[in-house]
């Protein structure tokens, strides 16, 4: 297992859900076994919750027949669970109900298909909210409408959980655990200072970060148009899906970051208040003491818009 020292911190890092997983420890010795560890919980994340992976639970899920039970694992219907309490939170705005979208504009493992794409946009869609029926205790799913589920708003987030309580029960208290835009951090550094994490700017060209915030015991995520995306002529469409349309944002922010206790929450809240879009968004997040970051482009640079602890910390932080 990969493993690297930075800043007096102990790196391991490996591969999961298209992209890298990476752990700081800074707190001594650190036992040489804690990577395997690290790597088989994004592992079971992410043969559990893969879209790309034919044989994962929540594809089965997907294909399983209608008014049918079908057994999952307790981490899959932990967020499931989560994604419909967003869901209903946000009125909607968070819908997992969406990967015939996801995959239609290439953000899936198909290559882009214009046929497909129109099909998302023009068949009503029917919210997870309506369709799906969790059954915690004896751990299974049913459907009542078709439903084809995507988890790429909350799925990283929840591998940074998963990353996190590992290296907690294995007796680490000074971590950073990391997936793409998502980060949570537990302690304080060894020299008595919270872990310092950058917020990227929204830039393909940007080398500094656009603020840096000092997390501890705290998690952090980020739901942005700049690293996944498709250009249609000047028009950059990011890959979150608005699912009122079945199609990528229009008009939406550049990134929106959100904090939480917990990663996974933080996660599928970015992708919510992105989809709600500035002005809803951050009416949002005020009356519901969400703490975001919200970027916006324009014709003179980057316009921000602050709520709850960023209201405080951004002025602090700003790059």
């Amino acid at each position: 297992m990969p493993k690297t020292s930075t800043d007096d911190a102990i790196v391991f890092g490996g591969p999961t859900m298209g992209t890298r997983w990476s752990v700081l420890i800074d707190e001594g010795a650190v036992d040489i076994d804690l990577g395997a560890h690290l790597q088989a919980a994004v592992d079971e994340v992410d043969a559990q919750m893969s879209t790309w992976k034919p044989d994962s639970d929540l594809m089965r899920l997907n294909a399983a027949q209608l008014d049918s039970w079908v057994p999952l694992p307790q981490e899959l219907l932990t967020v499931l669970s989560a994604g419909l309490a967003v869901s209903r939170q946000t009125g909607g705005a968070f819908e997992m109900n969406i990967v015939d979208a996801v995959r239609a504009w290439g953000f899936g493992p198909d290559r882009i298909d214009l046929g497909a794409i129109r099909a998302a946009s023009a068949t009503p869609r029917v919210p997870a909210t309506e369709a799906l029926e969790l059954d915690i205790a004896n751990r299974r799913a049913r459907k009542s409408a078709a439903l084809a589920l995507d988890l790429s708003g909350i799925a990283k987030g929840y591998g940074v959980d998963r990353l996190t309580e590992t290296a907690t029960a294995l007796g680490y208290t000074s971590t950073l655990c990391s997936i793409d835009g998502e980060v949570r951090a537990t302690g304080l550094r060894r020299t008595g200072r919270p872990w310092a994490v950058g917020v990227e700017t929204p830039d393909d060209q940007a080398t500094a970060p656009h603020s840096i915030l000092a997390l501890e015991d705290m998690a952090v995520a980020t739901s942005g148009d700049y690293r996944h995306y498709v250009s249609v002529g000047t028009t950059r469409l990011s890959h979150t899906m608005d699912p009122r349309r079945g199609a990528p944002l229009v008009a939406a922010p550049a990134s929106v970051t959100v904090m939480s206790q917990h990663c996974m929450l933080a996660d599928a809240m970015a992708t919510a208040l992105m989809v709600m879009g500035d002005s809803q968004g951050l009416d949002f997040a005020t009356d519901h003491a969400i703490s975001a970051l919200f970027l916006r482009r324009s014709k003179g640079g980057m316009i921000t818009s602050v709520t709850g602890t960023f209201a405080t910390s951004y002025e602090r932080g700003r790059g």
